[in-house]
């Protein structure tokens, strides 16, 4: 009997052990699991407030829109419900349209870098009204569009505005746009053919075309830029264009066209086509643009010179050769019909390239080259280095 009490007493203190370890081994599941649970709840909860402190957001919208060539949208938060085909950038709508060519750009670190230079201080200098929306378009291939979607995350992360972010299949574009421009290329394009990839270097010729009809005014602008101001107040110079003017733009800042126009100005040594400010007519330069897509389709002038025949004509009539796509098709026009243009201060293109004063023009560079008054945007062509602040 003594044997039997001191097996049921080592069995009940072996039962009362076994619990007490269930017990534990059950508490510390429980503590696993919650923390898994509330910390995977805590970290979500976390990067939400961060991205909306930082005013980020990213998404597909998979929008059904048949105007635009539309492959993905991104936005920040205060993201708005505005219909299709509604005026989307009429003078008292709040959507600011700009517009990049943004191919090829993962084949270049070099282009990577002066992107990320203009968007970071277009963010940076960035100041829009609570209501309105800087709509930026990027004419891209799918493997730059790809890296741009990656590279916007961090150069829109400190964007106080709302934004939004439009990628249009640059193969898309380019066929709508080769039977337009077809006739021209050859006047305009390295080379002697009309090739069609070189079609999208038109775009803004013809994008009152292209774009839908509730689209009326756009800025495009190049990659190598750095703003120094907001690009809100760029717009405001919309305001300014006189009676029959579609196309705002700066002037050249090189004697580029002293030298396109060679012949020319040699049969006619009285002319002012070629000469520089300001009284001379030194040609565009397309760096900046503003384009009113609505004048554009009204004005029966330029539609005219969009026409194979006129542009031979006028080309034969300037002795006319160039290599620079859009650009040296407004500045042809521009000699012959300088009211369809209204010329922006040289601040808001202020280009920095200093090719041609080695290269046969060093007597008369300084004529082209200086611009006074204040510079809004800096414009870093041929590669040229871009001040710091």
């Amino acid at each position: 009997m003594g044997m039997l009490r001191v097996l049921v007493c080592t069995m009940g203190r072996i039962s009362t052990f076994r619990s007490y370890q269930l017990i534990l081994l059950l508490a510390a599941a429980l503590a696993v699991a919650a923390f898994y649970y509330f910390g995977s709840e805590r970290q979500n909860f976390s990067s939400t407030t961060k991205r909306i402190k930082q005013s980020q957001a990213s998404h597909n919208a998979n929008r059904n829109d048949a105007d635009l060539t539309l492959d993905t949208r991104l936005t920040n938060p205060r993201e708005r419900g505005e219909e299709d085909g509604e005026d989307t950038s009429s003078p008292s709508d709040p959507h600011f349209h700009v517009l990049m060519m943004f191919t090829k750009i993962d084949k270049s670190r070099s282009l990577q870098e002066k992107f990320r230079v203009a968007m970071l201080s277009m963010v940076k200098h960035g100041d829009f009204l609570e209501e309105e929306v800087l709509v930026l378009h990027f004419v891209s291939d799918q493997a730059s569009q790809e890296l741009g979607q990656r590279m916007l995350q961090e150069v829109l992360l400190d964007a106080t505005f709302q934004y939004e972010v439009v990628f249009h299949d640059v193969v898309e574009l380019t066929h709508k746009l080769f039977p337009i421009v077809e006739a021209m290329q050859k006047y305009f394009s390295a080379g002697s053919g009309a090739y069609y990839s070189d079609a999208i270097f038109f775009l803004s010729v013809a994008m009152h075309h292209i774009m839908p009809q509730s689209l009326t005014r756009i800025v495009q602008v190049d990659l190598d830029l750095k703003y120094r101001t907001n690009i809100r107040d760029l717009f405001q110079q919309f305001d300014h264009f006189p009676s029959g003017a579609v196309l705002g733009i700066t002037r050249e800042m090189q004697p580029v066209y002293r030298h396109t126009f060679w012949q020319y100005r040699k049969e006619n040594p009285q002319t002012k086509v070629g000469e520089p400010p300001p009284d001379g007519l030194p040609g565009f330069n397309s760096g900046v643009m503003l384009l009113d897509l609505r004048a554009m389709r009204a004005s029966p002038l330029y539609n005219q010179l969009l026409e194979p025949g006129n542009v031979a004509k006028l080309a034969d009539q300037y002795r006319f050769r160039g290599h620079l796509g859009d650009q040296d098709f407004f500045s042809m026009i521009g000699m012959e019909h300088p009211e369809l243009f209204y010329a922006l201060a040289c601040g808001w293109n202020r280009q920095l390239c200093t090719w041609w004063r080695e290269h046969g023009y060093g007597d008369v560079f300084q004529l082209y080259y200086r611009c006074d008054g204040p510079v809004y945007i800096y414009h870093g062509n041929c590669n040229t280095a871009i001040p710091d602040d």
